[in-house]
């Protein structure tokens, strides 16, 4: 398999979220212009425990927590959503966020009930606009909260 333009030369992982990587997820920060794109880890996770359906993630690149992710996947629908996904601002620009993503997708297309991946973006956030694009991801329209929705339908 050939390496995207752009990509990382570490590989990523997509570890369960747990005692050993909170605090680390928690210490994340995006930078001062990102910071209104996306909801805080903390937020997320406190989300995440009152959620089921919730799968966070931490993305570790060289042993280190470098993102957060998170996603639902009900088995009751086809559909899986990506609603929150972040780097670090001392790690963007490595390709990592490429990474992730392609992770998440991997993780995501092994679940059999799965045909349809959805993401949300501040319309305005044209890093995310562009990276989701490059993977076939697309836009819908805005939802109620007026974010873009962009849909990617996985092959079988």
């Amino acid at each position: 398999m050939t390496r995207a333009a752009g990509m990382s030369d570490q590989p990523v992982a997509l570890e369960p979220v747990g005692k050993g990587n909170r605090a680390a997820i928690l210490a994340l920060k995006l930078a001062p212009d990102q910071q209104s794109f996306v909801a805080s880890n903390a937020e997320s996770l406190a989300e995440a425990r009152q959620d089921d359906e919730a799968v966070p993630r931490a993305v570790v690149a060289a042993g280190r927590v470098v993102g957060f992710l998170m996603y639902s996947a009900p088995e009751d629908d086809d559909e899986a959503i990506i609603y929150r996904f972040m780097i670090d601002r001392r790690e963007q620009g490595k390709g990592l966020g490429r990474a992730a993503v392609a992770k998440v997708l991997e993780e995501i297309a092994r679940l059999s009930h799965i045909s349809r991946v959805s993401i949300c973006y501040e319309p305005g956030n044209e890093a995310a606009r562009r990276l989701y694009a490059s993977f076939g991801f697309i836009e819908q329209g805005l939802d109620e909260d007026d974010e873009m929705i962009a849909a990617l339908e996985l092959s079988r």
